[in-house]
């Protein structure tokens, strides 16, 4: 968003026709929505910044629910942005750690402020972008006298009675572009600069879960989170924020709830087995903790091969940790024999799921020519050399 499209908006015009506006859901529903806006005689600043603050609050809705549509965002803050169930769970840890007053630096959007403050702590946020600082600005209004929005830089902030600090390191080479960072150096505030001030004080260290582990501190709690499927983030908590002997921790979200397994550190792993009745798959978190070894012990099962994130077992066990596939057959790997057989069996509607092998699901639907009534799970896999053709239901 340019400067000169949030100062169209920002106004009372310019909030009530966003408000007026529907979701736009698609491409096609923008262009519609600019040529009724165009011919309405607004201005282009304006019909830019209320079309993309519409098509904004649509992809928000996922992460924000019915507070997107009170909600101003930019693209990048959208994407960079913590959901709000998320985010609550961190405001959470900050109330129970004690702290009062937070620092929010590089705040984004306000999606962790948002958590804080409605959770009654003292937020002081801080965003180096101007566009970005005035829509977060815009989004914490409702508690205003408990949160106040800055822009400058997070290096700068005077923290001068701030209890604990968050922080959720830009990882773009600017804030409301699309240009990612592409490594650690990249980060600003500087990974540097933030571990040292998680030194100093507690703070809670947004990143990606990708993060290289070997650039972890020693001293810090890990926790990897998983929500709805996809592992979202990893974040070092110092200070009064880490519990007490949790060095690994793996939080899985679901629409049932949380879950977490935590540790002192990474486990152990089971010893491999040969396929049993059934198959597990691991929540992303659990296997970025490496926490695999505790669920397999749960499950009474190991893993089906070195370097290979599937469990297996012959007990009818699960958990919230893994997704586990019931067992029908061994099938062949090679693509004519494996499609005549789901052929055999009427498969039409087949889930593809692959670990430790170099297939794309989609090309290899495609060469399938699927058809039939029943549904099934093919989990593509690897024994040493040897490749596996798992057919599976889902349990």
């Amino acid at each position: 968003m340019l400067m000169s499209e949030l100062t169209a908006l920002l106004t009372p015009e310019g909030l009530r026709l966003l408000d007026a506006t529907p979701a736009l859901e698609s491409t096609d529903d923008v262009a519609r929505e600019v040529t009724r806006l165009r011919a309405a005689g607004h201005s282009p600043d304006l019909v830019s910044a209320v079309v993309g603050q519409a098509r904004l609050r649509a992809r928000a809705r996922a992460k924000f629910g019915d507070l997107a549509e009170r909600m101003l965002f930019t693209r990048a803050g959208l994407e960079q942005s913590t959901r709000l169930q998320v985010a609550t769970l961190h405001a959470r840890r900050f109330r129970d750690a004690g702290p009062s007053v937070v620092a929010d630096l590089g705040c984004g959007i306000g999606g962790d402020a948002l958590g804080l403050a409605g959770l009654g702590l003292d937020v002081r946020a801080v965003e180096s972008d101007d566009v970005t600082a005035a829509l977060a600005a815009y989004n914490l209004a409702p508690f205003q006298g408990a949160a106040s929005v800055v822009c400058g830089r997070a290096e700068d902030a005077d923290l001068a009675g701030v209890d604990a600090v968050w922080l959720d390191p830009a990882r773009r080479t600017a804030g409301h572009s699309e240009t990612r960072a592409v490594g650690a150096s990249e980060y600003t505030p500087s990974l540097a600069w933030a571990f040292g001030l998680a030194a100093r004080m507690p703070a809670g260290i947004k990143l990606g879960p990708a993060f290289d582990r070997g650039e972890i501190p020693d001293d810090v709690e890990a926790q990897w989170i998983t929500a709805d499927g996809s592992t979202i983030e990893l974040v070092l908590w110092s200070g009064a924020l880490a519990r007490p002997g949790v060095r690994r921790s793996a939080l899985v979200l679901t629409g049932g709830g949380a879950h977490e397994l935590t540790a002192p550190g990474d486990a152990d792993d089971e010893p491999v087995r040969a396929l049993g009745a059934f198959v597990h798959e691991p929540a992303g978190s659990v296997i970025r903790a490496r926490l695999i070894g505790e669920v397999a012990r749960a499950l009474e099962a190991g893993p089906l091969a070195l370097g290979v994130a599937y469990l297996t077992g012959d007990a009818a066990l699960t958990s919230p940790f893994v997704s586990s596939f019931r067992v029908r057959e061994v099938l062949p790997t090679d693509v004519k024999k494996l499609a005549r057989a789901l052929r055999e069996r009427d498969i039409g509607t087949l889930e593809i799921k692959k670990r430790g092998v170099d297939v794309d699901p989609a090309v290899l639907r495609t060469r399938l020519r699927l058809a039939g009534p029943e549904s099934a799970t093919l989990l593509l896999t690897r024994v040493g050399a040897t490749r596996l053709a798992i057919l599976a239901d889902r349990v």
